[in-house]
């Protein structure tokens, strides 16, 4: 192998010659000619072909197709160079971590995705872990200058175990850790390892990862065979850095693109909750580019899909829109229209509490003793609520967040807005006064359970009407919704007429 760059990519003064193992060969010259030394490689290239032509040696000049890899970033042809380089040797790791996925002990979710896993773990290649980046975790190596290398925790350490004199010049390696290899220790090395802590051993292993399906291999794949090389049990088994592996879809753009700063098609989570006018938006997606070229063509774009910049939904509507969005396929393409269809949802059980509230306040709600007498809707929305909530709980114990949210969704706008609540007027309107003290108990009592099953989708909007609700529940006892149970069956008042 010849290589004649140098780290500019600019032609070198004389070749370097390697063997196949990398190592320095005087097999061949290593002259170079004197007119190109220091010339860039493209004009070099250029000036080449022309001196062949001059020399009446060039034949013939014909199109050849060839792939030719550009940075992302800088937008430059990118040009393969050998350098040094530390590895780690994967192959007995990834032996240990893909047994514990045949053996059950770690499961995904959705399974097909342990096919991706064993796709990669099956055929393992050993992991380049060193960068040439200014920021990250140095590589913990030392180098004297006769390039014998040492490698320790900090420079007194290395000095220390092999008894070099302080005369000894030692030179830190400049790369630092793949970032990868770094967040691979992530579940152990923020317990407190390698002390057996009282952290390390309350919540290692932990029970769900969530992540999605594009860093399987780059990060999950290599937690799992850091964990099980570094961690053991009591026993001296290998333990597993969690039990189930939850893996998300990648959310793309409207036409199912990969959202990137470069194509100018990201949406900024808190653009979307607070909003954002057309001209900040145009300046925050072209201001900064690398590719600045590609400026003019992404303002057009982002002029022609939000003419008028983007409207705030609010965070609840954005929680809802993931959650229902969440399903099992590798790819979720972002819809503006659904936003705007669950910020329509909260709106609704904004105004529904508000009714609520302005039929049961100040009024006897049945909790004071008085007859109670439930009305055939009472009992009907009732064994409709246990059905969404046994619903709710079984998708989120299959981690089916878009069934979960959907049964919310139904529960909410269909059975508990659209039905109970235009049932509940003629009652309230000319019903006895026991009839009106079981609606108006069911009503509160329902909404109240109702609010703390949309809770984990809908945070703020839930703990906003229960904190305005909780007054008049009888036997809701705490300070915030976020500290109330949450049963896949509760409760339910009594409907037998007293």
């Amino acid at each position: 192998m010849i290589n004649i760059l140098t780290f500019n990519a600019d032609i070198r003064d004389a070749a370097e010659v390697f063997t196949t193992n990398g190592e320095p060969s005087d097999a061949y010259s290593t002259a170079l000619p004197a007119k190109y030394h220091g010339m860039e490689r493209f004009a070099a290239r250029k000036a080449i072909v022309a001196e062949f032509e001059e020399l009446g040696l060039l034949d013939e000049i014909k199109d050849h197709d060839l792939t030719v890899p550009y940075g992302d970033r800088g937008g430059v042809v990118i040009e393969p160079m050998l350098t040094d380089q530390w590895y780690v040797r994967t192959a007995p790791l990834a032996e240990t971590a893909t047994k514990a996925v045949e053996d059950g002990e770690i499961q995904f979710v959705p399974k097909q995705y342990e096919n991706m896993y064993f796709s990669w773990m099956r055929d393992i290649q050993d992991w380049c872990i060193s960068r040439q980046l200014w920021w990250g975790h140095r590589i913990p190596a030392w180098y004297d200058n006769d390039g014998n290398v040492y490698v320790g925790r900090t420079e007194e350490e290395v000095r220390a175990n092999n008894n070099l004199a302080p005369v000894v010049v030692l030179r830190q390696d400049d790369d630092v850790l793949d970032t990868w290899f770094s967040s691979a220790l992530w579940t152990f090395g923020t317990q407190g390892w390698p002390e057996n802590t009282e952290d390390l051993k309350t919540f290692h292993p932990s029970d769900v990862l969530v992540t999605g399906f594009d860093i399987i291999f780059f990060w999950v794949a290599r937690m799992i065979m850091m964990t099980m090389h570094f961690c053991k049990d009591e026993n001296g088994k290998p333990q597993v850095p969690f039990k189930t592996v939850y893996v998300t879809g990648l959310i793309r753009d409207e036409n199912g693109d990969k959202m990137s700063k470069s194509k100018g098609n990201v949406l900024d989570p808190i653009d979307m909750i607070d909003g954002i006018d057309l001209e900040s938006l145009v300046e925050k997606r072209t201001g900064n580019m690398m590719q600045p070229q590609l400026a003019k063509k992404i303002e057009k774009n982002t002029r022609k899909t939000f003419e008028d910049g983007i409207e705030p939904y609010g965070t609840d509507a954005l929680r809802f829109t993931l959650a229902a969005m969440a399903s099992t396929g590798r790819d979720i393409n972002w819809d503006m229209k659904r936003l705007e269809g669950y910020r329509n949802f909260c709106n609704k059980l904004w105004n529904a509490s508000r009714y609520v509230l302005m039929n049961t306040e100040e009024q006897d709600c049945g909790f004071n003793g008085g007859e109670i007498e439930y009305s055939l809707a009472d009992k009907w929305i009732e064994s409709q609520f246990e059905l969404a909530a046994k619903e709710f709980n079984g998708h989120i114990d299959n981690f089916r967040l878009d069934m979960a949210a959907n049964t919310i969704y139904e529960f909410i706008w269909n059975q508990f807005c659209d039905w109970y609540l235009e049932l509940t007027k003629p009652v309230l309107w000319k019903g006895t006064e026991a009839q009106q003290r079981g609606t108006r108990r069911t009503l509160i009592t329902v909404l109240e359970k109702t609010l703390r099953l949309a809770h984990p989708v809908i945070p703020y909007i839930t703990e906003t009407i229960w904190q305005s609700i909780k007054p008049l529940v009888d036997g809701v006892e705490g300070d915030t919704i976020m500290l109330q149970a949450l049963l896949s069956t509760m409760k339910r008042t009594s409907t037998k007429k007293l």
